[in-house]
């Protein structure tokens, strides 16, 4: 999620881009597609569905995963004016559970030709609440066949996780145990989002806690958001312990695949140059990676986002650049989809 640091960076690439044109040879120049996108900011609002159509019209973008956000901001009476952002002042946020019917309802005001072209995730529970199985269970009775998948799950998420009030959430939390089955039974992947460490230890503290998760579900594929960064991170520490880590954990786990987006795009293309380890990583693993720009609630900067990522495909085999912009992201699509 977005913080002034992110958003400089954005600003710069968004000026570069616009010397250099879309069309360039120098961009990929394949098919593209976004693994994340948040149809509503920290405050339920949105563009709304047919804003995303029209932008992805544009962009050529022929399929989004599209969620809403668990969390809402909350407008405290000790507050003169509303928060425009979330992170503009200490008022906490709360588990909001509206936001997936705010998601499927801005789908199916769409024609069906366009419906199909956004792959929902339900993400709206409480990640400590014990019942947020059964929770999911009722919202995918109630649209047979609709929701494509979990998530994004918000566990260990520096300054997010310290403005959630009450019992911290965890990717190893009792109560997610039991949504990683649900996931598996109905053969929905889950985008997970658990940071690697905190804000000050250059070193994966948080490991085991995935592990442990990857492990005991075998059965669920998982999509690890940004492969446990945040800008807060990245700016923070040095990161040198990541490439180790993810490339151990893939090895080790099938079920594991990475969503690259904007955060970690710090670490694989450092400087806009792609990091050789991270390359090979990626040619090893073509299969694993997937794409997303994380947009919230509004889509201007859906373009600019995903083009992070133009130096990584650029650098790949034209095959392995397709999958990770295009095909891995349907791949991890449930078979079975109703709209």
């Amino acid at each position: 999620m977005s913080i002034k640091h992110s958003l400089n960076r954005l600003i710069i690439l968004t000026l570069s881009l616009a010397i250099v044109p879309a069309c360039s040879a120098k961009n990929y120049q394949g098919k593209i597609n976004d693994a994340e996108v948040h149809l509503v900011d920290y405050f339920q609002n949105s563009a709304g569905t047919q804003a995303l159509i029209a932008n992805m019209d544009k962009l050529n973008i022929e399929h989004s995963i599209v969620m809403g956000l668990p969390v809402i901001k909350k407008w405290s009476s000790t507050e003169p004016m509303p928060p425009r952002f979330v992170y503009g002042d200490d008022t906490p946020v709360y588990y909001y559970s509206y936001t997936d019917e705010l998601v499927a309802r801005g789908i199916e005001s769409l024609a069906k030709n366009d419906q199909k072209r956004l792959h929902p995730f339900l993400s709206g529970f409480n990640t400590t609440d014990l019942n947020a199985a059964e929770h999911i269970e009722r919202e995918l009775e109630y649209r047979p066949g609709f929701w494509q998948g979990i998530g994004e799950i918000i566990t260990r998420h520096d300054l997010l996780t310290a403005l959630t009030p009450g019992e911290k959430p965890r990717a190893n939390h009792p109560a997610l145990t039991k949504v990683y089955t649900l996931a598996a039974k109905h053969q929905l992947p889950v985008l997970l989002h658990t940071n690697i460490t905190s804000q000050r230890e250059n070193q994966p503290i948080y490991l085991d806690e995935l592990k442990q998760v990857l492990h005991q579900h075998p059965d669920t594929h998982f999509i690890w958001a940004h492969a446990g960064t945040t800008a807060t991170l990245t700016r923070n520490l040095d990161m040198a312990f990541l490439y180790s880590t993810v490339s151990k954990l893939l090895a080790d786990y099938p079920n594991l695949s990475i969503l690259a987006s904007w955060s970690l795009a710090d670490v694989m293309i450092p400087k806009g140059k792609v990091d050789k380890r991270w390359l090979k990583l990626v040619n090893d693993y073509p299969d694993r990676f997937m794409i997303g720009s994380d947009v919230v609630g509004s889509f201007d900067y859906q373009y600019t986002s995903l083009a992070l990522w133009f130096p990584l495909l650029n650098a790949l085999p034209t095959e392995t650049a397709h999958r990770v912009a295009y095909q891995n992201i349907l791949d991890a699509l449930p078979a079975n989809q109703s709209h």
